[in-house]
C-alpha cells in the first residue's frame, strides 16, 4: 500500500512538474505523439512484403504512373484500374520518387495519414478541455493533456488503424482525410461561436472551414463520392440536432466552400473521363459506388450485425466501454445540447460521427471490414470523453468530475473488459486451429504453434485481465484504460509483429522469390502464364506482365491452344501451386522445373518438344 501511494505521489509531483510549465508540456505531448505513432505506424513498417492481393494492385498502379509519366489513368498488368480515383496513387508514386519503389514507400501515405489524424485528435480534445476550462472558469492543464494524450493513443493504437495504417491501400487515406475534415470542420464551428467578429464578417470562411473543404477534395479524390456524402451527412444531421443548420450553412459559405471542392477534385475526373469515356464511368461510379452499396458485390456480403462485431473486435480492448461512452453522454436530450456553447458540443459531434458512419455502411449491402475505419477516430474521443471523467487531478482547490451516470455502470462494463480478454485469451491459446488452413501457406499454423506465439499471446492478456481486476476492486478507475493501452502495446510488440514476420516468411516470401527466378529465367518475349490462383505481388516484384487465368481446366486448354498455333512461341514459363500442377497431367517431357518455392513452382512449357511429340505420333 505505502509503495502504490508513493508512486501515485511521484507521478502526481511529474505531472505537477510538467504542467505548470507550457512550453516542457508541448515538448513532452510532441514527444509522446512520436513515440506512438513511430511504434504504430513507423517500426517495421517495410519489413513485411506486400500482401496480396489487393495491396500488389495499388502498388504496382503507381509504379506504372511514376515509370510511363502517364498521371490521369491508373494501369495494372497493361489493363486500365479504374477502382480507385488518383490521389493514393499520386501519394505512392512521389513516395517512389523520394524514397525508392520498396514496401515502405508503398505503406508511407498510409502510415502519414494515420499519424496526422492522431495529432489532430489530440490537438482538437486539447482544444476542447481549454474552452472548457474557461467556461467552468478553472484551470485543469493535467485534465486537459491527460486526456488528449489518452485519445491520440487510443487513435492510433487499435488494430482495425494498426492494419490499415500499415497497409499500401487507399482506406487509410480516406480516414485521414475524412477524419481531419470533420475535426477542422468542428474546430471552426467553435470558433465561430466564440463571437469572433472578424470571421462572421468575413467574405470567405475562416481557416478551418478552408481546411475542412480542403480535405474532402482530398476524400473525393480518395474514394469518390463517399468522400463528400460521409461528411455532408455527419456535419448536417449535427447542424439539424442543435438547430444549427441554417447558421452555419451561411458562416461556412457553403458556395464558397463546394466550389473549392469540386475545383480541386473534379479536373481529374474530367480528364480521365475524357480519355477512357464510358468504360470508366461505368466501371468506377456504376460497379465500385452503386453498385457496392445496392448490391453484394466480389462475394462480399454479411448480416446485419456484422459491424457490430468488427467494432467489438477490431477496437478492442477498448469497444467495451463505447455503450457507456455514449450513454454518459445522454445524447437524446435535445434541449441541453442546443443550449451548450459551441465549443462543448464536442461529445455530441464525435458520437453523431460514430452513428452515421455505422448506418450508413450498415445500410449498404456489400459489407467489408475496412468501411467503418473512418469512425475508429471518433470511437477514440468517446472513450476518452469517458475515461475523462476519473482524470486525476493534481491542481489545487479543484473538484473532481461529477459524473452523472452510476458508477455501477463502469463497474459493469470493467468486468466485461476482463471477462473479453479472458475469452481473447483462451482465444489465442487455440489460435492455430481457428485460423484453419492457408492453402497459400500450409504450414503457417504449424510453424506458429511451434514459436509459441499463441501462448504468449493468450498469457499476455490473461496477465492484463487479472490486473484489470484487482483495479476494479481496488477503485483504480484511470489506471484501467491505461492498462488497456499498455496489454495492447505489448501485444503488438511481443505478439501481433513476430506473427506478422512469421506470416510473411511462410506466405509472400516464396512469391517474392519466384518474382525473382522469372526474372531470372525469362527469355526474350516468353509469356508468363499463372494458373489457378491470382498473386499481383508477382507483377509488382518481377516488373512483369502475367496473364493471370483462374481455372487449372481453363489454363490447360490455353497452353494446348498456344500449342497447336502454326506460329506458335517456342515455350511459356507457367506458374502454379504446386497442388494444381500435377492436376494438368502435362507429359514431364514437355515441361522443365525452375523452381519450387513454398506452396508454388515455375515450370517452363517447351512447345517445340510438344511438335515433336504429336509428329512422332503420327508416324506411329
Amino acid at each position: 500500500m505505502r509503495l502504490k501511494l508513493s508512486v501515485t505521489h511521484a507521478v502526481e509531483q511529474w505531472f505537477k512538474y510538467i504542467v505548470k510549465r507550457p512550453a516542457l508540456a508541448v515538448t513532452v505531448a510532441i514527444l509522446w505523439l512520436i513515440v506512438v505513432g513511430w511504434v504504430g505506424y513507423g517500426w517495421n513498417l517495410g519489413s513485411i512484403g506486400l500482401v496480396d492481393e489487393t495491396e500488389p494492385l495499388f502498388a504496382e498502379a503507381s509504379r506504372q504512373m511514376l515509370v510511363t509519366g502517364d498521371w490521369i489513368t491508373p494501369y495494372f498488368n497493361g489493363e486500365t484500374r479504374f477502382d480507385k480515383p488518383a490521389l493514393v496513387y499520386w501519394c505512392q508514386a512521389i513516395a517512389y520518387a523520394l524514397i525508392g519503389v520498396n514496401e515502405w514507400a508503398v505503406r508511407l501515405p498510409s502510415a502519414l495519414a494515420a499519424i496526422a489524424v492522431m495529432a489532430l485528435v489530440f490537438y482538437t480534445v486539447h482544444w476542447y478541455f481549454t474552452q472548457k476550462d474557461e467556461l467552468e472558469q478553472v484551470s485543469l492543464p493535467t485534465r486537459r493533456y491527460l486526456t488528449a494524450t489518452l485519445a491520440a493513443a487510443i487513435t492510433a493504437l487499435n488494430p482495425e488503424m494498426i492494419i490499415w495504417g500499415r497497409t499500401g491501400v487507399s482506406d487509410m487515406l480516406l480516414t485521414g482525410c475524412i477524419a481531419s475534415a470533420l475535426l477542422c470542420f468542428f474546430r471552426g464551428y467553435g470558433e465561430m461561436g466564440t463571437g469572433d467578429k472578424s470571421s462572421q464578417q468575413s467574405t470567405i470562411p475562416n481557416k478551418w472551414y478552408l481546411a475542412c473543404y480542403v480535405l474532402i477534395a482530398g476524400a473525393i479524390l480518395t474514394k469518390g463520392p463517399v468522400g463528400i456524402v460521409l461528411p455532408g451527412i455527419i456535419i448536417g444531421a449535427f447542424l439539424l440536432y442543435v438547430g444549427q443548420l441554417r447558421t452555419v450553412i451561411r458562416e461556412m459559405r457553403l458556395f464558397f466552400g463546394l466550389v473549392i471542392i469540386f475545383t480541386l477534385s473534379v479536373p481529374w475526373y474530367v480528364l480521365v473521363i475524357w480519355r477512357n469515356g464510358e468504360s470508366y464511368i461505368n466501371s468506377f461510379f456504376g460497379y465500385h459506388n452503386i453498385e457496392r452499396f445496392t448490391e453484394v458485390v466480389n462475394g462480399h456480403s454479411a448480416p446485419w450485425y456484422f459491424y457490430f462485431v468488427i467494432v467489438l473486435l477490431l477496437f478492442a480492448p477498448y469497444s467495451v466501454y463505447l455503450p457507456l461512452a455514449m450513454v454518459r453522454l445522454k445524447f437524446w436530450r435535445r434541449s441541453h445540447w442546443v443550449m451548450q456553447a459551441r465549443s462543448q458540443q464536442f461529445g455530441l459531434f464525435a458520437f453523431v460521427w460514430f452513428v452515421s458512419i455505422f448506418s450508413f455502411f450498415t445500410i449498404a449491402v456489400t459489407k467489408l471490414p475496412s468501411y467503418v475505419l473512418p469512425l475508429m477516430p471518433a470511437a477514440a474521443i468517446l472513450v476518452a470523453l469517458l475515461w475523462s471523467d476519473f482524470s486525476p487531478t493534481v491542481e489545487q482547490n479543484t473538484n473532481r468530475t461529477v459524473i452523472n451516470y452510476p458508477l455501477s455502470f463502469l463497474q459493469g462494463s470493467s468486468w466485461l473488459n476482463v471477462v473479453f480478454l479472458s475469452v481473447l485469451s483462451v482465444a489465442l491459446f487455440h489460435i492455430p486451429q481457428i485460423l484453419g488452413k492457408d492453402q497459400a501457406a500450409p504450414n503457417f499454423n504449424q510453424l506458429l504453434q511451434d514459436s509459441g506465439i499463441p501462448a504468449i499471446g493468450g498469457w499476455l492478456w490473461l496477465f492484463f485481465a487479472v490486473v484489470i481486476a484487482g483495479l476494479i476492486l481496488c477503485r483504480y478507475w484511470y489506471s484501467i484504460i491505461g492498462v488497456n493501452l499498455l496489454g495492447f502495446v505489448a501485444f503488438l510488440i511481443i505478439v501481433l509483429m513476430p506473427a506478422l514476420l512469421l506470416m510473411d516468411q511462410e506466405r509472400q516470401l516464396p512469391l517474392r522469390q519466384l518474382s525473382a527466378d522469372v526474372v531470372q529465367f525469362q527469355q526474350p518475349n516468353e509469356e508468363i502464364l499463372m494458373v489457378g490462383f491470382k498473386k499481383p505481388s508477382i507483377v509488382f516484384y518481377s516488373h512483369k506482365q502475367v496473364t493471370f487465368i483462374k481455372l487449372t481446366k481453363d489454363g490447360l486448354q490455353y497452353i494446348q491452344n498456344l500449342a497447336n498455333q502454326p506460329n506458335n512461341p517456342d515455350s511459356i514459363l507457367l506458374l502454379t501451386e504446386n497442388r494444381n500442377f500435377f492436376k494438368m497431367d502435362l507429359s514431364p517431357d514437355n515441361y522443365e522445373n525452375l523452381a519450387m518455392k513454398g506452396a508454388y513452382q515455375l515450370n517452363r512449357i517447351n512447345f517445340k518438344k510438344m511438335k515433336q511429340e504429336k509428329e512422332k505420333l503420327k508416324i506411329s
